[in-house]
């Protein structure tokens, strides 16, 4: 008998390589998988200007990162970005994290903010975007990650949260904008743009509130880890394994706190941690501890 809906997912036919260049940005979810990401020491950068849940300011982050207010590419400016590492360079794969088809605007200006910073809700102007609306900033987002790098892998998917002050049905309303958008993005990507079921899985794999944080809404640490797994089951190859293979002990070794910090014996595990991370640093030249 099965017990679960288990999702289907197809290995991808391209894969994510040890110590990677990514990008992570969308809504919080994408946070919580980006960190699992940058613990095992990817070069990850996550939402950079903050959270950002609909389309439009999805676009704006990476226009932000990538371009300057002309719109010319400003890559060579890259190592002296605020919040970003100047080892860090262009990403190779994107994984945009979409949470929402609601925006709002500056009723002033006309402008559709990110963030409405604690102002009043009376200056905001709430709107639903359409399928297509979606779809033509996701398409520029996509094309200006392309005027970057064109053979960059791009990777959609929808956040697992529901949005209680929506109501769940229009939040699953929103859920469907963007699971259909992201389809139109995926079929027009010639192979370059994936779509990973992140919402699915969530929704039927995990379909049991011990799977939630109090809330009920967020996903707990197991489920964001469970998450994870699946899709190092379809994106990593056997280089990545086996980085991580070799890189776990490491890990676990550099967070292991001591009872006795200044003791022989402490120090002779740590050189030996350390002669390990001297080893893997000359595997994978990508590799960095800090």
């Amino acid at each position: 008998m099965e017990f679960q809906t288990k999702i289907a997912i197809s290995r991808s036919t391209w894969k994510i390589h040890p110590c990677e260049n990514m990008l992570f940005v969308g809504s919080c979810f994408a946070d919580n998988i980006g960190k699992h990401f940058l613990d095992e020491k990817f070069h990850a950068i996550v939402n950079p200007y903050g959270v950002m849940y609909n389309p439009v300011s999805i676009l704006h982050t990476i226009h932000r990162l990538f371009y300057n207010d002309e719109g010319i590419s400003q890559e060579w400016l890259m190592p002296q970005l605020q919040d970003v590492p100047r080892d860090w360079h262009i990403p190779r794969s994107v994984i945009i994290t979409l949470g929402t088809n609601h925006i709002y605007i500056l009723k002033d200006t006309g402008e559709i903010v990110d963030n409405c910073r604690k102002r009043p809700q009376m200056l905001f102007e709430e709107k639903k975007l359409s399928v297509d609306e979606c779809v033509d900033y996701l398409r520029q987002a996509v094309k200006e990650l392309y005027g970057m790098n064109p053979d960059m892998k791009i990777i959609f998917t929808v956040s697992p949260i529901r949005y209680r002050k929506y109501g769940y049905h229009e939040s699953q309303l929103s859920k469907a904008v963007l699971q259909l958008a992201a389809d139109t993005l995926v079929q027009e990507g010639n192979g370059k743009v994936d779509y990973f079921p992140a919402y699915e899985i969530m929704n039927d794999e995990l379909r049991d509130y011990r799977f939630y944080k109090a809330d009920m809404l967020h996903p707990s640490d197991q489920a964001v880890e469970y998450i994870y797994e699946r899709f190092a089951e379809i994106y990593f190859g056997e280089d990545t394994l086996d980085f991580l293979r070799l890189w776990k002990p490491i890990k676990e070794a550099l967070g292991h706190k001591p009872v006795h910090p200044d003791s022989d014996e402490y120090r002779n595990f740590m050189d030996k941690t350390m002669l390990k991370v001297s080893e893997i640093s000359k595997k994978y030249p990508n590799f960095a501890l800090y």
